[in-house]
């Protein structure tokens, strides 16, 4: 179903790219800006800050800082500089799916503010836009990718197991993707080899596996929260939807110990809380349709998302999809104050998450969970730089930096629904103006 949406996704935006093509990259000056730094809960004000050469070169009060003649000078009084964000758990079309329709979605991340992306869903071709991006032939994030994911289907046996832990890692690929389906012995032997050949893993939490033993064999990142319902139940039975099924029989007081466990394994948490909201809340299909960001999407294919939709929440009653959604937001509230990293993912493209726009979606729920607005916009740009451990080149505004940046029209630390203004964005030093943004957005299939 995941791979469907992507390549629906995909080839309805796969137009003619001639307005998202790589341009010079000039210096440029953002002159009279309020800078967010996101190393630390601090406003700067009145600030000029000037690119050159994919990096930030100056950075202090306006009246102190000299533009250069020759750069593109950006009036930015009012506006607000901040990193760019990540989207820890991205998909990008594969297969067969056009060049232009990767590119499209590349471009959506950028349009949003997404300087970094980690695809969880991995494919060869992943690996030649990895290095076009870095690069900069192409308008991209920074590309982070696991290879083609491990589930009962791909890896049946431990043989097979080790044979793709061995050939991912011979490939390339950043991480390898584990999702559901995978048996305990094949798990073991996937986890011996990836740990021998230093290749993490991330994602799902098989049943068969169970949280306890995810954490023994310290996952990178558990996405979805997934294994934690689970954990918490006190009647063993098959879990269905991340654990809606167990809503009525948890045990919240095992969770400090999953907290404390969590953060010794050194596990970070990918949420894609908004996920399972749109999937689950009460929210009308048929308004959510309406969103501003489905016009990036088929006509057919939002017909299946509101479809899917209206299945999903007849699984369960209103009353234990509302009990489930807010048990979730406990879980993250409690990891997060356990000390637990969390990293921002939303997952997509995937059902009502459309690639870059969802992102400022997750942010809103995690917000709604009880996170400060610094303290989620934390979760996209230093703590992503921390996971990576780039934290020396990326993740604040600070001289010296990489030039991934957006510029919004209003403060996030105040509402964090202002994370979503963007006047424009620069990614590898290059500079993106709203009006280049919508333009290149504007195009058709």
């Amino acid at each position: 179903m995941k791979r469907l949406a992507i390549l629906a996704l995909a080839t309805a935006a796969a137009a003619s790219l001639s307005a998202l093509q790589p341009q010079s990259s000039p210096v440029t000056a953002f002159v009279n800006v309020t800078v967010l730094p996101m190393d630390r809960d601090a406003v700067l004000r009145d600030q000029t800050v000037v690119v050159r050469n994919g990096a930030i070169a100056e950075i202090g009060p306006a009246a102190k800082v000299t533009v250069p003649q020759s750069a593109e000078r950006v009036d930015a009084r009012g506006k607000f500089l901040m990193p760019a964000l990540a989207e820890m758990h991205a998909h990008i079309p594969g297969g067969k799916a056009p060049d232009s329709a990767v590119e499209r979605t590349l471009y959506l991340y950028v349009a949003n503010g997404i300087g970094t992306i980690r695809g969880m869903l991995g494919d060869p071709r992943h690996l030649v836009y990895r290095e076009r991006a870095a690069k900069g032939e192409v308008i991209s994030p920074r590309i982070y990718t696991s290879g083609p994911s491990f589930n009962g289907n791909s890896a049946p046996t431990k043989e097979t197991a080790v044979e793709m832990v061995e050939k991912q890692k011979a490939a390339g690929y950043d991480l390898l993707k584990i999702h559901p389906g995978v048996k305990r012995d094949v798990f073991d032997a996937l986890d011996a080899k990836a740990d021998e050949l230093g290749i993490p893993f991330a994602g799902h939490v098989p049943l068969d596996v169970g949280l306890h033993r995810a954490l023994e064999a310290k996952y990178r990142s558990i996405d979805h929260l997934d294994g934690y319902v689970e954990a918490l139940s006190t009647t063993p039975m098959d879990s269905k939807m991340f654990g809606l099924n167990l809503v009525a029989q948890v045990d919240e007081s095992k969770l400090p110990a999953l907290v404390a466990a969590t953060r010794k394994a050194g596990t970070w948490m990918v949420p894609t809380q908004s996920l399972l909201e749109h999937w689950l809340n009460e929210d009308d299909p048929n308004a959510m349709a309406k969103w501003p960001e489905m016009k990036h999407v088929p006509a057919e294919q939002l017909q299946k998302w509101i479809e899917q939709k209206t299945s999903m929440t007849s699984q369960a009653s209103a009353e234990d999809r509302r009990k489930f959604l807010e048990l979730r937001r406990r879980i993250l509230k409690a990891l997060f104050d356990g000390g637990v990293p969390i990293a921002l993912g939303s997952d997509a493209p995937q059902t009502w998450n459309v690639p870059g726009f969802s992102a400022h979606r997750e942010l809103k729920v995690m917000v709604t969970a009880g996170l400060t607005p610094f303290q989620a916009l934390q979760s996209g740009t230093i703590n992503v730089a921390r996971y990576f451990g780039t934290d020396s080149s990326t993740g604040t505004v600070a001289k010296g930096k990489r030039a991934d940046l957006v510029l919004l029209d209003a403060n996030p630390l105040q509402d964090i629904g202002n994370s979503s203004r963007i006047a424009g964005v620069i990614v590898n030093g290059r500079w993106l103006s709203r009006a280049t943004i919508d333009a290149a957005l504007a195009t058709t299939p």
